[in-house]
């Protein structure tokens, strides 16, 4: 029994110490506008673009009084016009969790954080490829060729171009974020893979791989609604992780709302499973927002 519960314990703490690697990268990969860092906590804001770029994230060790620092959060947030958000981690004492709950906050924005082992990429196998390398040195292809006359084309960084294609696609129109978002995008400091499909020089697909420390993250995933159940999510995902394992990606991530069944399909199919969930506490209601 001593040995059984000695396992236990372990597994908790490499577990534990693996959601923390997770949760920094993933940090590392989506900037917010506007950064503070206050006593161990990320206080984060960028416009209500996303809950977790405009949400306060626990990063390091606390001195301050608890109730002092949400006050003092509360009071950033009342000087942006927005929401005090704060970020609900498995790595956080539920008793923070708890407190909130008794100021009001209410959950928003479940979110399932999903984890791939390369050895179990269930690979979309493409039937051609072309690599041009003119103006390139990251060794991306040009393109890879799947069934259905499906081509999804590879840049090696992210253009306005992309990024103005991405606003239609996932159907932001705000003129503020259509400034801010794109400086968000290019403030990214790991290598990227950015992907799409095109009918027509009309983009209907996007994603984008961000790597870090032997790990892709998947991020940016949309199709177009007229062109859904073709495939396109699925050569999108696979061809970003096929790419990102011959740079020396042995693992990949994603986080998806809880509730996007479609999406979570896709994901398990391609060998992703179930990590950790983490949500959002709000103090007063937010627009929802698909990005997240």
């Amino acid at each position: 029994m001593e040995h059984s519960t000695e396992t236990f314990t372990e597994a908790s703490v490499e577990n534990n110490a693996y959601i923390k690697l997770i949760e920094e990268i993933s940090l590392n990969a989506w900037p917010s506008h506007k950064i503070e860092l206050y006593d161990g906590w990320l206080i984060r804001f960028s416009h209500n673009y996303t809950h977790r770029t405009n949400s306060v994230t626990q990063v390091g060790a606390s001195q301050i009084p608890i109730d002092e620092k949400i006050r003092y959060c509360e009071s950033v947030y009342a000087n942006y016009h927005t929401p005090v958000i704060f970020k609900i981690s498995p790595l956080l004492d539920p008793s923070f969790d708890s407190l909130l709950d008794g100021k009001g906050y209410e959950i928003q924005h479940i979110t399932e954080v999903m984890t791939l082992d390369m050895k179990d990429f269930v690979c979309y196998p493409s039937i051609g490829a072309e690599y041009e390398y003119y103006g390139r040195n990251s060794g991306l292809p040009s393109f890879l060729l799947y069934p259905n006359d499906t081509i999804v084309l590879f840049q090696d960084r992210i253009t306005d171009d992309w990024i103005t294609s991405l606003f239609r696609l996932n159907g932001t129109t705000n003129p503020t974020l259509r400034r801010i978002v794109p400086s968000m995008f290019k403030a990214i400091p790991k290598e990227t893979i950015v992907a799409s499909i095109e009918i027509d020089g009309r983009m209907v697909a996007s994603g984008l791989g961000i790597m870090d420390r032997g790990h892709v993250g998947l991020y940016a995933i949309y199709v177009d609604a007229s062109c859904r159940h073709k495939g396109y999510g699925r050569a999108i995902c696979s061809s970003i992780l096929s790419e990102a394992r011959k740079k020396g990606a042995s693992k990949a991530y994603l986080q998806v709302v809880k509730g996007n069944t479609y999406a979570k399909t896709l994901y398990t199919s391609l060998g992703f499973q179930d990590l950790y969930t983490y949500w959002f506490r709000v103090k007063a209601s937010l627009p929802q927002s698909d990005f997240d």
